[in-house]
């Protein structure tokens, strides 16, 4: 019987799939490309999605972020503050996301080992305590790490419909 942090990890790895296959080939214009010229392209989605896993699993593990402790902010060396997620951007913002499929890649698969190193350790017990009282009701880490793989979902999703719409 798979325990609950099988499941997880397994949510999760299907998220690095889908992530490879978003961006794995691309150019960085293929990376950069916006439908209607406004929309989200993939280098801002996939972003986007791992800036999220990273933030939200380090708060919960107790850990620092990637984008932080490994450098990844000082590579990627984007106009926003680094604990920006990408959450509340404006247009123009999502634009200033200009990078390689390698770099994406590379900063996703680290967030996603770090992710997986943490939920290989959790106990279903774990899952009830409480992460964020700011809400009503508060937030167990169970709903916090089902979120967090619900977003990434989105937006991986939407990242692979971009890549279906790019111009030949």
């Amino acid at each position: 019987m798979a325990s609950t942090s099988d499941i997880l990890i397994d949510g999760f790895g299907r998220i690095r799939e889908n992530v490879h296959a978003a961006v794995d080939g691309l150019s960085e214009e293929q990376l950069t490309f916006r439908p209607e010229g406004t929309g989200n392209s993939i280098a801002w989605l996939v972003w986007h999605l791992t800036r999220v896993q990273d933030d939200h699993v380090a708060e919960v593990a107790g850990t620092k972020q990637a984008w932080l402790d490994d450098g990844w902010a000082g590579r990627f060396g984007l106009p926003f503050e680094e604990s920006a997620t990408g959450y509340g951007f404006a247009q123009r913002d999502v634009g200033e996301v200009v990078v390689g499929a390698e770099q994406l890649t590379g900063y996703f698969d680290a967030v996603h080992e770090r992710t997986v190193r943490y939920l290989s350790r959790l106990h279903d017990a774990d899952l009830d305590r409480i992460v964020d009282d700011r809400w009503d009701p508060p937030v167990t880490l169970a709903v916090r790490l089902v979120s967090v793989l619900d977003d990434d979902a989105q937006h991986v999703g939407q990242a692979a419909y971009v890549r279906g719409l790019l111009p030949d």
